[in-house]
């Protein structure tokens, strides 16, 4: 299976079976990640070096505008898609296999967790996977400590407060906060 096929598997949003090719391919990636965050999180690096590590990662050229505070963790990488002007801060972990977009001028606050997978949830098939992209819009602003859940899309400039668990899509220019998130205010623009 090659980056196109896996990319396509992903889109498609179909289970991915355990012990399949697909399966496979998941383990390659995240072997490939953790090599590659080993030397993001493991020495300084410039934002030149963080921006090279990045564009390796992702398999997509990174704007030069990007920003990342490492440690950052990921176990796939190569669905990952950034915009201009992002910034990532400390301690993000991002499960990509199911594709995150990040639009520009986003801020993503310390220890946010991103996720586009879901296991099964008959036992029988628990090790079986869905993946579901997260789709962030412009001038999104992140709290610290938030998750975000697989089929989440964020409107353009809305504001996750910190603390939060994102687990239905948001509207634009609204502030969302809580467990589960729920919008608490409108944005004037």
């Amino acid at each position: 299976m090659d980056m196109n096929e896996f990319l396509k598997s992903m889109s498609e949003q179909q289970p991915v079976i355990a012990g399949s090719e697909l399966m496979e391919m998941f383990h390659k990636l995240s072997q490939d990640a953790l090599k590659i965050t080993a030397q993001i999180n493991n020495k300084y690096n410039t934002p030149e070096e963080i921006i090279k590590l990045f564009s390796e990662l992702t398999g997509k050229k990174v704007d030069v505008s990007f920003r990342m505070f490492p440690p950052f963790y990921t176990d796939c990488g190569k669905n990952i898609t950034i915009g201009k002007n992002v910034f990532i801060n400390a301690c993000c972990r991002f499960q990509d296999q199911g594709g995150i977009t990040i639009g520009d001028n986003t801020l993503i606050g310390h220890n946010t967790t991103i996720i586009t997978l879901n296991h099964d949830l008959s036992p029988n098939f628990r090790a079986n996977i869905t993946p579901k992209p997260v789709v962030i819009g412009q001038k999104v602003w992140i709290g610290s400590d938030c998750t975000i859940l697989p089929g989440v899309e964020i409107g353009d400039g809305a504001i996750i407060g910190a603390g939060s668990v994102v687990t239905k899509s948001v509207p634009e220019n609204v502030v969302v906060a809580g467990n589960p998130a729920v919008i608490i205010k409108e944005i004037k623009t």
